[in-house]
């Protein structure tokens, strides 16, 4: 049974990055979770490898394709490009988690929670959802396996793995955090923004803006997604208030 599963795990892999595993034993330690006690080593330390290799694949993609960004704009850009729910949309895109050999506890749940939420953001929610760390593990260590296997080609590892992260962010597609957002938004403005942390009691967090009550957002797994929320739907208000108050001075 186990052999049957390394064989499917290698036609998986071989047919969505077009490379074959020379030492398939990297492949395999690419999905075993450090949760399974067995022969073969945990993707541990080989999705901390992957992670840096994915980091300059990218930084080096993007510096050739956008002459015209700034570092800061370029950071941004690879930051979105290699983040958690960006690696983990990647997982579920090509069904990777059903080959993890793991033990944990309400992973499946935690997988179809993830999957459906990405429903209501196509490409990225911009910090409006909190992936499984998991999926994106599997990513980066499928990666850093890629990586040693070719004897540590940059550019090998690139060609092996660049259509499976598409679509990437661009300097067209690239959005800010909601927080980011809102806060420019009422500092332009001159708004007075107040934040209210009921997270700890309530897993909610709420802005008021100018003493009013602008929107609320939250989330059972994670403080900053549930604030994200929260400035996405202030951000929303605020942007109606502003519109209804042009509208009226127009008058």
């Amino acid at each position: 049974m186990e052999e049957q599963n390394f064989q499917q795990r290698e036609r998986l892999v071989e047919e969505i990055t077009r490379y074959k595993f020379k030492n398939p034993d990297l492949l395999h330690q690419a999905f075993t979770h450090p949760s399974v006690a067995q022969n073969w080593a945990s993707n541990d330390r080989m999705e901390y490898l992957g992670d840096s290799v994915l980091s300059l694949m990218i930084a080096k993609e993007h510096y050739f394709a956008y002459p015209d960004l700034c570092s800061e704009d370029l950071t941004d850009l690879r930051s979105v490009n290699v983040d958690t729910e960006k690696l983990a949309r990647v997982a579920i895109k090509y069904n990777l988690h059903n080959h993890l050999h793991y033990q944990i506890h309400l992973f499946k749940e935690q997988v179809e929670e993830f999957r459906s939420a990405t429903l209501e953001y196509p490409l990225h929610s911009v910090g409006c959802i909190s992936p499984p760390k998991v999926l994106a593990d599997i990513v980066e260590a499928l990666i850093g396996a890629i990586y040693i296997d070719c004897n540590f080609s940059i550019d090998i590892t690139w060609q092996a793995v660049k259509d499976m992260l598409q679509p990437l962010k661009t300097p067209e597609t690239f959005e800010i955090q909601h927080v980011t957002k809102f806060t420019d938004l009422c500092q332009k403005n001159k708004l007075r923004v107040e934040l209210v942390d009921n997270w700890d009691n309530t897993r909610e967090i709420e802005y008021f803006v100018d003493g009013k009550f602008a929107g609320k957002g939250k989330s059972g797994q994670n403080k900053v997604t549930a604030k994200n929320r929260a400035a996405r739907n202030a951000y929303e208000q605020v942007i109606e208030n502003l519109r209804m108050k042009t509208t009226v001075e127009d008058l």
